[in-house]
């Protein structure tokens, strides 16, 4: 008698979620462009007008109101001096001098030192030859004024950020009240940081600053309360037998213990503070995000990438430079004096000499570079216009398109009711409640159709980079050499700022909403990717085995064995992918992408529309929230 298997049935979940998905598509047909909330690009609601209203009284009463004069005014002082300070340093004219008070020989010397010291003489010789690359870009000047603004934010962000995060690593209550603030500070888009923040310290680099420091916190604070919490409990206890007081053993136990960490939580909170410091440009920041801001809104190509590749080098010297800094290392006595002589001689020609002060003009590569990207640009336009245009058509009549009707054209009180009881079968009552509260903000923001054109880009660009990060992980995941080779190109990826990613894309497809989809995929894929190679590595190697000897392919492995038991890693890569992919799509609104990202740039650059991008700023930290919680219950339930 021979058995036969039943065939599979879809659970009641699936086909539930399925007749919800149809019936949607049923009554937009009969619905369409009923209900849809639109708003013109210069139309305001009474909100955006309030908003403004409030702006203009706040701008009144700046130098009146004792809340401004005592407290913000003060803070705005007090961080404004810190920055210039810093630039007087090394960035602008400064003590009735014509060039800083260390040039740019005395900031190479600097920087080859510190990185000598710290890391070893390899990544001495990376930082010396990438600062000098700045300023052969002609870039020296703006480079060191992105420096000075990410050091200041950065030196700020760990005062406030490491005694938080040890406080957190010590006290259970103080973690659980820091966790949910730290979560929602990450969930929320560099953008939304910039709008409120020039309404209490208006526009500049002190502004940039604050932005900057709030934004870059969070990993010293996350990462310092991990180190301190992972100390093994038996080492404490030991401490504690022997006598010590509380203080002595934070001091000679857990913080030498955790330093690795520790300098890890440094490195990301660089990392972040470099990246918000280029978007903080909107809100005139000096240095190399204007450059780039600039040469975006008038599609200059060539000077996009040339400020672009400055950042990269930047970021990349900082990177290894921090990260080479978690091994100890003993520096022999006579290369640390020797070091320390040759960058005090550096320094002093710096302070004394012009051309030593200056970086010499004549010795420059910017140009070239500048004109290099403009005539690849020029060619691919050219020459790839049939693979590049194809490419973007089909992704935007199979994707776009038709996920942006369904969402911008059906019935807002429709979409409503879908991602009500989608989250409800998904996540149970609490995330649809929070789902619905959500719901409710987009539409009061005035800005529903602008979310959910957004909400199109983001949900297309999401599963790009799911299809991606399923190819690139599981093939990494099952094969050393090419983790071994990939991996160190996804580390360089995300070292990237966001910026950085609009400038090929520009020059590939135009300024266009594909633009910005496709940049927010390559610079999500690496977090997506890293996160499922990793999953895919974790499914237990006797299990593969076990599937392989049952005569399962390599196909059947991945899809029954494989992919279902990282079931964990992969809603995790998609939590992320949607998060990154949602800043990434925001900053988009510099390249065509329109909607909410549009929105907070035009109520940067046009003051009567303060009120309108502030509110774009909401809509955008709304679905990000919405988002998040959705994808974190599905993770759940899935995982369970």
């Amino acid at each position: 008698m021979v058995a036969v298997a039943a065939p599979r049935q879809l659970p009641r979940k699936a086909l539930i979620i399925g007749a919800i998905v149809l019936a949607w598509l049923v009554l937009w047909l009969l619905l369409r462009n009923i209900g849809t909330l639109p708003l013109d690009a210069s139309a305001m609601t009474p909100l955006h007008r309030w908003i403004n209203s409030i702006n203009d009284a706040v701008g009144a009463s700046r130098n009146s109101n004792p809340l401004f004069l005592y407290f913000f005014n003060e803070i705005r002082l007090v961080i404004n001096e810190f920055v210039t300070f810093v630039q007087a340093l090394i960035a602008q004219p400064s003590f009735g001098r014509p060039v800083p008070v260390i040039g740019w020989l005395g900031v190479v010397g600097i920087a080859g030192f510190v990185s000598l010291v710290v890391a070893g003489w390899r990544v001495a010789l990376l930082a010396v030859a990438g600062f000098v690359f700045l300023g052969l870009q002609g870039l020296w000047q703006e480079s060191m004024d992105t420096l000075s603004l990410t050091l200041a934010a950065v030196v700020i962000s760990l005062l406030i950020g490491i005694p938080l995060g040890i406080w957190a690593g010590l006290s259970d209550r103080a973690n659980r009240v820091m966790t949910p603030v730290l979560d929602f500070m990450q969930t929320m888009p560099t953008f939304v940081y910039l709008a409120p923040l020039t309404l209490f310290f208006l526009i500049g680099p002190a502004s940039a600053t604050i932005a900057t420091l709030i934004y870059a916190a969070p990993p010293a604070i996350r990462i310092t309360a991990h180190a301190i919490r992972s100390v093994p409990r038996n080492t404490v206890e030991a401490s504690e037998s022997l006598g010590a007081t509380r203080k002595q053993t934070l001091v000679k136990v857990l913080l030498p213990s955790a330093r690795k960490t520790i300098v890890l939580g440094v490195n990301q909170t660089i990392m972040a503070a470099l990246s918000m410091v280029t978007i903080a440009a909107l809100i005139d920041a000096p240095g190399l995000g204007k450059t780039v801001v600039k040469a975006l809104q008038t599609l200059d190509v060539g000077t996009a990438f040339n400020a672009g590749l400055a950042i990269v080098v930047l970021a990349i010297v900082l990177d290894r430079v921090t990260t080479a800094a978690t091994e100890r290392r003993t520096l022999p006595r006579w290369a640390l004096f020797s070091g320390l002589g040759v960058t005090g001689v550096t320094v002093y020609f710096s302070y004394t000499y012009l051309w030593a002060a200056e970086f010499p003009s004549e010795v420059e590569i910017g140009s070239s570079i500048r004109k290099g990207a403009t005539a690849v640009t020029e060619w691919a336009q050219d020459s790839l216009t049939v693979l590049t245009g194809g490419f973007k058509d089909f992704v935007t009549w199979a994707l776009i398109n038709p996920l942006q009707a369904l969402l911008a054209e059906s019935p807002w009180f429709l979409v409503a009711l879908v991602i009500v009881a989608l989250s409800f079968l998904i996540g149970g009552v609490r995330c649809a409640v929070v789902s619905a509260a959500c719901v409710g903000l987009l539409v009061a923001t005035g800005l529903w159709q602008d979310s959910m054109i957004t909400l199109a880009s983001t949900l297309v660009a999401t599963i790009m980079v799911m299809i991606l990060g399923v190819v690139v992980g599981v093939w990494m995941g099952r094969s050393r050499r090419a983790d071994r080779v990939i991996r160190p190109i996804l580390d360089a990826g995300q070292v990237m700022p966001a910026f950085v990613y609009l400038v090929p894309f520009l020059a590939l497809f135009a300024a266009s909403r594909f633009t910005a989809i496709i940049a927010a995929v390559v610079f999500a894929a690496p977090v997506a990717i890293k996160i499922i190679a990793d999953g895919i590595r974790a499914v237990s190697p006797a299990t593969v085995e076990a599937s392989t000897a049952l005569g399962s392919s390599s196909w059947q492995t991945i899809v029954k064995v494989q992919l279902p038991m990282a079931r964990g890693a992969l809603t995790l890569a998609a939590n992320q992918g949607l998060i990154y992919v949602l800043s990434m799509v925001v900053v988009g609104g510099l390249v065509g992408a329109g909607a909410l990202g549009y929105d907070v740039v035009a109520g940067f650059s046009q003051s009567n529309l303060y009120g309108k991008g502030l509110a774009a700023g909401v809509a955008i930290v709304v679905l990000g929230v919405m988002l998040d919680r959705l994808t974190q219950a599905a993770a759940k339930r899935w995982t369970n």
